[in-house]
């Protein structure tokens, strides 16, 4: 496919070359190349879509056809994580204009390849479709295993609040790609590429975890609809938030603004956010917060956050 477009390709070539050689399971009945793929769970099924938009979720000038491929895996993956599920297989639908370089699709699926293995699904097949802008939609199935799934709803009075992976990294990454620069790199590279704790959904539900939340709007964002589903409020501790040196640099060199800014807004990340008994915290996951009776709402060191936003939204 080199040096064609898509359109001078064609799709079904360019299909045979997405799917060729695909690892399959013996859970996987049928795999790519019929009318739907067939798979085998044992119980219930967790399932979640993911939209990335080009212009919205990425930008090509910022992010390489292989982070956009490994990002859109990992955003709804995150989402099965979040209810103790098992990721098993994933289905992607890809949009893309007519005269794209076949090439960028090629290394989009070589990044979707590459985060699936990382995240232990299989890749089931999907769709390629002629659009204006390049969207990728992932849509991914978790195997319960018969375990109960963990909703936003279960975080009572007295639990404690921790979280498993990064935050605010992503955040600060966008922060310096709008200003023109691409450093600090871990930052930049954490905005392209998060890292969700693949593994962790399935740890915190067998040690007991009440709620859980894929933090991908930003830390109080996401704690907000716990909150407002459990009907309990959260108070965040910021004296247990990790500011990485990379943050601090960004927060400095933009004004000198607070670090934890990053940090308690920034989106994309997608680490887990789980309320537990405070004796069933699993090893890897660190107490950030607690859980008290009241109106359901999420304060910083007890009193309501004062900054301009707490997160993400699309409208």
């Amino acid at each position: 496919m080199a040096g064609r477009s898509v359109g001078e390709t064609g799709e079904f070539e360019v299909i045979g070359a997405i799917t060729a050689g695909l690892p399959t399971s013996a859970a996987v009945r049928v795999g790519p190349g019929d009318d739907c793929a067939v798979f085998s769970v044992d119980g219930d099924v967790a399932v979640s879509t993911d939209t990335m938009v080009e212009n919205v979720h990425f930008r090509r000038n910022w992010s390489g056809p292989n982070d956009v491929g490994r990002k859109a895996v990992a955003s709804a993956v995150a989402d099965v994580e979040a209810m103790g599920a098992r990721p098993v297989g994933l289905v992607m639908a890809l949009t893309v204009p007519s005269e794209l370089e076949a090439a960028w699709v090629s290394e989009f699926s070589f990044g979707v390849r590459e985060e699936c293995a990382n995240a232990g699904v299989l890749l089931l097949g999907g769709d390629l479709s002629r659009g204006r802008d390049i969207t990728a939609t992932a849509t991914v199935f978790g195997d319960l295993q018969g375990r109960s799934p963990v909703t936003r709803a279960g975080a009572r009075a007295g639990d404690v609040l921790a979280v498993c992976g990064r935050l605010g990294w992503a955040a600060a990454g966008l922060t310096v790609l709008n200003r023109g620069f691409r450093s600090p790199r871990a930052v930049v590279v954490a905005h392209r590429v998060p890292e969700p704790p693949y593994g962790q959904g399935v740890v915190a539900q067998q040690a007991g975890a009440s709620a859980m939340i894929d933090c991908s709007d930003g830390l109080l964002a996401d704690l907000g609809h716990l909150a407002r589903a459990s009907g309990v409020a959260i108070d965040v501790d910021t004296s247990t938030l990790d500011v990485a040196e990379p943050q601090s640099v960004v927060a400095a060199a933009v004004g000198g603004s607070d670090p934890l800014t990053f940090i308690l807004t920034g989106g994309d990340d997608h680490a887990l956010l789980a309320t537990f008994a405070a004796s069933d915290v699993p090893d890897g996951w660190r107490v950030i917060g607690s859980v008290s009776h009241g109106e359901p709402a999420v304060t910083v060191d007890g009193a309501a956050w004062d900054g301009d936003a707490v997160g993400w939204r699309h409208f």
